[in-house]
């Protein structure tokens, strides 16, 4: 299939290098780089996850990805594979390093840590090696609040377009915390997107991990209730409120879940508008009309009643590449052209608003 425009991918992944932490964490904290058993001296990374999960994840892994079976998912790779689904601009959020920080006991000095290195690795190695494909999303330390702005300032130099937060609660603090109210300011001021991107076993309060222990349960309910909370926090909280140009992308959770919860807070506001008007002004699903982004995802059913609810124009589609969710034929190759698959199922004004006018949008790429 011809190309008819470029295209962003607007949330694909690195399985970070094994070596890079040692390599990139400062001296004083050198002796916290994870083990290959994912622990960081000796605790856990990954909260109810077992030996066989693992071992399936890898097999799919290595089974969609051959030529990752050589050298690793180097940057080589993915300027390759990118390529190969019709891409033009990749930008690339954590595996094992949002993973590492999303462990609540974690002490803010070595989460600020981790989060340096990762940066620096990211912007200095990875993508240095194409960076007009190549494009970073930073890492923010929700520990250490007091942090947050100085680090954003330094990838800021790195040109960084967007930086990605869990949305559960860090510490107790949810996204609307008052401790975080300069990250958004700053956010605002230079332009910089926030993008809320969960994972599954995170050693943070999430959604369905007091009651459910299989992967099965735990990522069907972290992903898309973990997100509808995330934008309560920050429409209930006045976050989007005092800051009306600050975007806001929610990812990897599918859109389908937007409907519902964009009428059920309405219908909320509607009934307790006195208990908040401080904060919310006007009906939620205003605020994420005025300055939200939501991720699409392949296969998802519904994709037309959201367009026809919120608009096309609040659609970004990520491969969420080289990670794989789903089982899969010997053989089958996760690689996949694009535009070819959506075309299949939307009309081709939308497909370019999706893979191309809406991230640059939300990434301030114009």
């Amino acid at each position: 299939m011809v190309k008819e425009y470029p295209i962003i991918d607007a949330d694909s992944h690195i399985f970070e290098p094994f070596d890079m932490w040692e390599k990139h964490l400062e001296p004083a904290y050198q002796s916290f780089a994870p083990s290959l058993d994912m622990k960081i001296q000796g605790e856990a990374i990954y909260y109810k996850t077992s030996n066989e999960v693992v071992a399936q994840w890898n097999k799919q892994i290595m089974q969609a990805h051959p030529l990752a079976r050589l050298n690793g998912f180097t940057n080589e790779l993915h300027v390759l594979e990118t390529k190969k689904m019709g891409v033009d601009i990749s930008f690339i959020y954590p595996t094992l390093g949002m993973s590492i920080t999303a462990i609540d006991t974690m002490e803010p000095t070595l989460a600020g840590a981790f989060t340096r290195a990762y940066n620096n690795w990211l912007y200095q190695d990875f993508c240095s090696y194409d960076p007009e494909i190549l494009k970073g999303v930073g890492m923010i330390n929700l520990h250490a609040p007091e942090e947050m702005v100085s680090e954003l300032y330094r990838i800021a130099k790195f040109n960084c377009k967007a930086v990605c937060l869990r949305p559960n609660p860090v510490k107790g603090r949810l996204l609307s915390d008052p401790a975080y109210e300069p990250f958004w300011t700053e956010c605002e001021k230079l332009g910089i997107a926030v993008s809320i991107h969960e994972g599954t076993h995170s050693r943070l309060p999430t959604v369905g991990a007091d009651r459910f222990n299989t992967r099965f349960a735990l990522r069907a309910c972290s992903h898309p209730m973990e997100q509808m909370m995330a934008l309560l926090a920050l429409i209930e909280g006045g976050v989007l409120e005092r800051h009306p140009k600050l975007r806001v992308g929610f990812l990897e959770s599918g859109c389908g879940w937007l409907i519902y919860w964009l009428w059920r807070l309405d219908e909320e506001y509607k009934c307790h508008y006195w208990e908040v008007k401080d904060n919310v002004k006007m009906k939620p699903s205003e605020y994420f009309q005025r300055q939200c982004f939501i991720g699409y995802e392949l296969g998802e059913p519904g994709i037309e009643q959201v367009i026809e609810y919120v608009g096309a124009d609040k659609l970004i589609f990520g491969s969420d590449y080289p990670h794989v969710h789903w089982g899969q034929e010997e053989g089958e190759t996760e690689c996949f052209h694009i535009q070819k698959v959506l075309h299949e199922r939307l009309p081709k004004e939308i497909v370019k608003m999706i893979l191309w006018d809406n991230p640059a949008r939300f990434y301030g790429l114009q």
